[in-house]
This record gives C-alpha cells, sequence and structure tokens, in this order.
C-alpha cells in the first residue's frame, strides 16, 4: 500500500465510510438509544422554522425589555455625580447638570430608533417603551432638581419682577466657634 493511501482510496489516510450499504437483516436489528424516535429526526420543516421563529421573538422580547432597563444605572450614575457636585453653582456642577437635562431629552428624541432592531409582529414592545420613556424621564426630573438645588430655575415672584424684593431665606447654617 502506498504511503497516504487508505484502505477507502479516497487520498484520505484516516477517512471512515459510515453509510449502510449492507443488506444484512442484523443491522436492521439494533434498537435506538433510549429517548430517541424516528419522529424526531424527520419533523417536517415547518414546524422547526415555527420554532425558530418563536425562539428569536423570545429572544427580541428579552433584548428589548434588555434595552429598556438600561437607563437605570445611568440614572443611579447620574444621582451620585450630581451629589458629589454639591449644591454651589460652578463648572463642573453646570456640566453635570446640563448632561442630566441632555441625555434623557436625546434619548427621548430617538426612543423609535433604539426598539427598532426588536419590531417583530409577535414582540409586544409597548411595555419597554413606556419602562424606557418613564425612566428617562425619572432621569429628566433628577436634572430639574439639580437645577432647583442650584437656585437657577425661577421659583419666586422676585425671579420675574425686579421690582419685588427677593424671598427670604428659609434656612441659614453656620459653623465654627465665634471669636
Amino acid at each position: 500500500m502506498e504511503k497516504g493511501k487508505g484502505v477507502m482510496g479516497s487520498g484520505r489516510r484516516w477517512a471512515v465510510d459510515f453509510s449502510d450499504n449492507s443488506t444484512a437483516p442484523f443491522s436492521r436489528d439494533i434498537p435506538n438509544p433510549l429517548g430517541f424516535t424516528r419522529a424526531s429526526v424527520d419533523q417536517d420543516d415547518s414546524t422547526v422554522s415555527r420554532q425558530k421563529k418563536d425562539a428569536e421573538s423570545n429572544w427580541k422580547a428579552q433584548k428589548a425589555w434588555e434595552v429598556a432597563q438600561a437607563p437605570f444605572k445611568n440614572l443611579l450614575m447620574m444621582g451620585f455625580m450630581m451629589w458629589m457636585a454639591g449644591n454651589t453653582v460652578h463648572l463642573f456642577s453646570i456640566g453635570i447638570t446640563f448632561s442630566a437635562l441632555w441625555q434623557p431629552i436625546s434619548a427621548l428624541q430617538g426612543v423609535g430608533k433604539v426598539f427598532e432592531p426588536y419590531k417583530d409582529s409577535k414582540v409586544e414592545l409597548l411595555g419597554p417603551k413606556l419602562l424606557f420613556i418613564a425612566l428617562y424621564l425619572g432621569g429628566l426630573a433628577l436634572g430639574v432638581w439639580k437645577l432647583n438645588t442650584l437656585g437657577l430655575l425661577p421659583t419666586h415672584a422676585s425671579d420675574w419682577v425686579s421690582s419685588l424684593p427677593p424671598a427670604q431665606e428659609v434656612e441659614y447654617s453656620g459653623g465654627g466657634i465665634p471669636l
């Protein structure tokens, strides 16, 4: 036998032919393994394709809910950053507040684009979209609250009319020992 030529003669050294060409009755009488049925192998294509479509629809629904819940992490991070920025008006606190206002506004404008990949006739996107919108409205409310704590929102009549006296401060704080 030549080097590189197997028994099968196909040119491969370790090739095995698994086709059953024998007509002996003993090879047909071997029982199927446990859990194996010929019906599972011979399923029609419509059942398989329907199962694939259902699995894809379930995957799309799951991913849509994951996308809808993603702003929650951003909301917590933004709240922490606002807390760290403090209540005084300076460049960092104004930048954080602007970011807290801009991110929800831009995200709310693109809700349709965010959920576009998950559109399907079997996938209901109303719930994920409402959660997405609610979380970003919460982020917008957080930004407006920060504007209020910085004193940048006009909340008193004297903010609009210059002839009125400014509002009286409700709380004063001081520290240290007076000398």
